[in-house]
């Protein structure tokens, strides 16, 4: 799954990787983004611009949105069946930005975080479903984070990870107008060696801190696995 990710880039390095997007002077950096906290994505109406979602879906047909933190994740197996993701899947795919998540080793009573990013040293391009809620007084836009089976980085931590995009290819190819045996084709666990991952400090287990002191390595440990 994908329950805790971070986001950090600037403007500029949002556009070398994606290209002309209109992302504002400005960014909302966050080093603990949790669920039904808004964060990054690019929709496929609207290619060109960044946009501010909250995290947890609520479907368009939903009565409120009580049930959005447990939609923050799709799972890609049997997704085209299921009500909340059906029509999205076939109509409204997102990007959600990151420079990387976060995932947890049991280890006795205590769990141990790591921080997972792009071995290259990359954005993070996840692939997502979006929807619009018409809440009394605002519409609510939301989106929830496709997930796969883990590939051989994140398998020791947990047998679930984000579907990644890692190519500028499949990001515009994600965003374009897809039949649903297209979308599905689309859906596969990220190939092995896209990824890097090292221990961080127990701090980034409360939602509560922020900040890039949660990217720091602790015990002067990389690639463990």
């Amino acid at each position: 799954m994908c329950g805790r990710y971070s986001f950090s880039a600037t403007p500029a390095q949002v556009r070398e990787q994606l290209g002309d997007i209109q992302t504002g002077e400005n960014l909302r950096l966050s080093f603990n983004i949790a669920p039904t906290q808004y964060a990054y994505v690019i929709a496929n109406d609207d290619p060109g611009r960044l946009r501010y979602f909250r995290w947890g879906l609520v479907p368009h047909w939903a009565k409120d949105d009580s049930n959005a933190s447990k939609l923050i994740n799709a799972r890609m197996e049997g997704i085209a069946a299921k009500p909340s993701f059906r029509v999205p899947l076939r109509q409204k795919r997102c990007l959600v930005l990151a420079d990387s998540f976060y995932e947890w080793r049991a280890e006795g009573k205590q769990k141990v975080p790591f921080r997972i990013q792009p071995a290259d040293g990359g954005l993070l391009v996840m692939a997502g479903l979006w929807d619009i809620w018409p809440q009394p007084g605002a519409p609510l836009a939301t989106f929830t984070i496709i997930t796969a089976p883990a590939n051989k980085e994140v398998a020791p931590l947990h047998s679930r990870m984000p579907m990644v995009l890692p190519t500028a290819a499949q990001q515009q190819k994600w965003l374009s107008t897809l039949t649903v045996d297209e979308v599905l084709s689309m859906l596969k666990p990220p190939a092995d060696g896209l990824l890097d991952k090292y221990q961080v400090s127990a701090q980034v287990n409360s939602v509560r801190n922020d900040g890039p002191g949660l990217h720091e390595k602790v015990g002067g440990q990389g690639r463990l696995f």
